[in-house]
């Protein structure tokens, strides 16, 4: 039988699998040779070094991620169904998460323009429309829960997916009612939560 050719992509598969399944810091040499039952002289000629191949794979898990993203987000219910779906994603693939997330970014010199990077940029304008804020208000609203869906999100990530998604669910509830009223939107019933979120 003919010697298998690695590729390259072949190399970036086998270690976004490790990645998902035990973990970015379990991506080593040894280990993607293993999984892909050859030496480490083929992996050596792929990876120039092991952070050129752990940025290759935080743009995988941002595709994943973006892939996740569209089918499990409502339109319907847009903002509520976006905060939702990070969080289910920091349950169900929490390596996923922590390699996307905990990349090294372009510096950022403030929340706002951290945010920015991070989310879907039309998020506000949306906030604005379907709530009636101001450009002010709806900014702030999308950073404040931003932040605190990403905070939410780490702490399920860092405990391997073993919190309650129900209880945390609660939790943005809670935090969008007292951010919603800090925008000057009335307390909402949970209908009206559904329509606008």
């Amino acid at each position: 039988m003919p010697k298998q050719k690695i590729t390259r992509e072949m190399v970036l598969e086998a270690a976004f699998a490790i990645a998902r399944e035990q973990g970015p810091e379990q991506v080593l040499v040894k280990a993607i040779a293993q999984r892909l039952g050859c030496s480490v002289q083929p992996i050596y000629s792929y990876c120039d070094n092991m952070e050129s191949l752990r940025s290759d794979l935080s743009e995988m898990a941002g595709a994943f991620l973006g892939r996740y993203l569209a089918e499990h987000v409502d339109r319907d219910h847009l903002f509520r169904s976006t905060g939702d779906a990070y969080l289910r994603f920091a349950k169900e693939e929490p390596h996923l998460f922590r390699l996307y997330f905990f990349r090294r970014r372009p510096p950022a010199s403030s929340l706002a323009e951290l945010c920015a990077q991070e989310s879907n940029p039309r998020m506000a304008a949306f906030l604005q429309s379907s709530l009636g804020l101001s450009e002010a208000d709806a900014r702030a609203l999308h950073l404040h829960m931003t932040i605190y869906t990403m905070g939410l999100s780490f702490l399920l990530s860092a405990s391997g997916g073993g919190l309650s998604l129900e209880e945390l669910q609660q939790q943005m509830e809670t935090a969008y009612a007292a951010f919603a009223g800090q925008a000057g939107l009335p307390m909402l019933n949970d209908n009206q939560k559904g329509e606008t979120q």
